[in-house]
């Protein structure tokens, strides 16, 4: 049977900073491990994580004074937070409140050390991080240890050509390192396989619109097991499932 009405499993109280508020949250994760949900609570500045069991009706800090903007988590239950101020990804083991830089952290800029306002993040099994680093129009890809990254999408300056992005809003990595990136600010979804140098336009790319080929500022996007693709048509207030060969 397909439930159409939602269930508040977390905040829901009104914008707050109460342990059973949320504050413009941006993004969320399951832990199997715990049977609970990771937030990004962005505007209290703070990551809080609510228990999934019946009868818990507020969440605890687990990490706070913090930017956060993105978050993943690896299969060793790494927990990994975009800071969008301090331009930086970093790596928590769960407890842990400082945390270690795996991806920028070297100031606002565009060198291949650097981000300017890093979003969404994706983690593969090899602890490799791949950024949404939003204002540079670029996917970054940053392997376990690195020092600096490696431009894998974009970063060819903000345009509409196969080799540019414009705001990149969503991310996904395949296994065989295919990148899927929302190109909001061109409205259309991208892909771009491994060392290529341009990528190719799968959805979208026909303008701003409401046509059931066109976006108006996609931004999250997902995958379903049997391939489908969902798009979060943001100013379109709307989600759209694409069959993707």
């Amino acid at each position: 049977m397909c439930d159409k009405n939602g269930q508040v499993v977390a905040g829901g109280h009104g914008q707050g900073n109460r342990l059973d508020q949320l504050n413009y949250p941006t993004n969320v994760l399951i832990d199997k491990e715990t049977d609970s949900l990771i937030i990004c609570d962005q505007g209290n500045r703070r990551v809080v994580q609510w228990s999934r069991r019946s009868g818990i009706t507020q969440g605890e800090i687990l990490i706070d004074n913090i930017h956060c903007h993105g978050l993943a988590m690896d299969d060793q239950r790494y927990l990994y937070i975009s800071d969008y101020k301090k331009h930086a990804v970093r790596q928590y083991q769960i407890g842990d409140k400082n945390g270690t830089i795996v991806a920028g952290g070297n100031g606002e800029g565009a060198g291949l050390n650097q981000l300017n306002f890093p979003t969404y993040i994706f983690v593969d099994q090899q602890q490799t991080v791949y950024v949404l680093d939003c204002d540079n129009h670029r996917v970054m890809k940053w392997n376990k240890g690195a020092q600096e990254g490696i431009v894998v999408a974009g970063g060819q300056g903000k345009g509409n050509a196969l080799t540019q992005l414009s705001y990149p809003e969503g991310l996904f990595v395949d296994t065989l390192d295919t990148i899927y990136v929302t190109d909001s600010g061109n409205h259309r979804v991208m892909r771009w396989p491994k060392g290529e140098k341009q990528g190719t336009v799968i959805l979208g790319g026909n303008g701003k619109g409401e046509g059931s080929n066109q976006f108006d500022y996609p931004v999250g996007l997902s995958f379903d097991r049997h391939g489908n693709l969902y798009v979060v048509d943001h100013l379109n207030h709307r989600v759209q499932r694409f069959s993707i060969e």
